[in-house]
């Protein structure tokens, strides 16, 4: 993804939510910054060597319990987005790779990174404080941004982690990308958010951050190199 095809999305994006662009720079500048004091970060080149033909995007809708529970991804990369690892821990899973802002369990990140999964931890306005506290914590760590990208932060575009880890899978090699738990409706998954123990209706922004994914994840089925499936569980 070249930041000038970007971009018009990135406008569009903090226009509609009222991000401001300069604190978004500010947190990749803070990201590079300690990625490069811990001195325990990774490149693009490796980890797309991890990536394979195949990756599952496990994204923390309601519906990615019973898809644990149904499916067997045996034959693929596990890309979880931000809580849903806890998911897949809780189903006896490890994910290859997580890709977080830093806003779902951290004891659970911790875990699986512990036990080899590699993190692509996104900076944004608004998540600083979480990038000072976690990031000296974790190992095998890529970089990513929503603003012009940096030397060592990455941005492979998308916007929220289930999306953007969609992006990055298609940017990084796979052929195909199974997208499982993107449920987009009136409900949010419990592992969403740290503090939600069951699942809980749509608030406003969380609303306007799916629709963002669905327009995003349907301009990369069109214009993308993988082939993107959904898997839908049975009811």
């Amino acid at each position: 993804m070249k930041w000038e095809r970007w971009k018009p999305f990135y406008l569009q994006i903090v226009r509609e939510m009222g991000y401001p662009i300069e604190e978004d720079r500010k947190s990749a500048e803070l990201l590079r910054a300690l990625l490069l004091e811990g001195d325990d970060y990774i490149l693009r080149e490796e980890l797309e060597a991890v990536i394979e033909r195949k990756a599952y995007v496990f994204g923390a809708g309601p519906s990615l319990e019973r898809a644990l529970q149904e499916f067997d991804f045996s034959d693929g990369t596990l890309i979880s987005a931000d809580g849903a690892t806890s998911a897949l821990l809780d189903a006896g899973l490890l994910p290859d790779v997580i890709v977080t802002d830093l806003d779902g369990r951290i004891p659970d990140i911790k875990i699986a990174n512990d036990r080899g999964s590699f993190l692509v931890v996104h900076a944004h306005g608004d998540n600083m404080d979480k990038l000072t506290a976690y990031i000296p914590l974790f190992s095998r760590i890529l970089g990513t941004c929503q603003t012009e990208p940096l030397d060592i932060v990455y941005n492979f575009g998308g916007f929220t982690d289930g999306d953007r880890a969609v992006f990055l899978a298609d940017e990084l090699g796979a052929k195909e990308v199974v997208l499982v738990g993107f449920d987009f409706g009136n409900i949010v998954g419990r592992w969403s958010k740290p503090y939600l123990r069951n699942h809980s209706p749509v608030w406003e922004s969380k609303r306007k951050k799916f629709e963002f994914a669905r327009m995003l994840l349907e301009w990369l089925e069109k214009n993308g190199r993988a082939k993107i499936k959904y898997l839908i569980p049975n009811p």
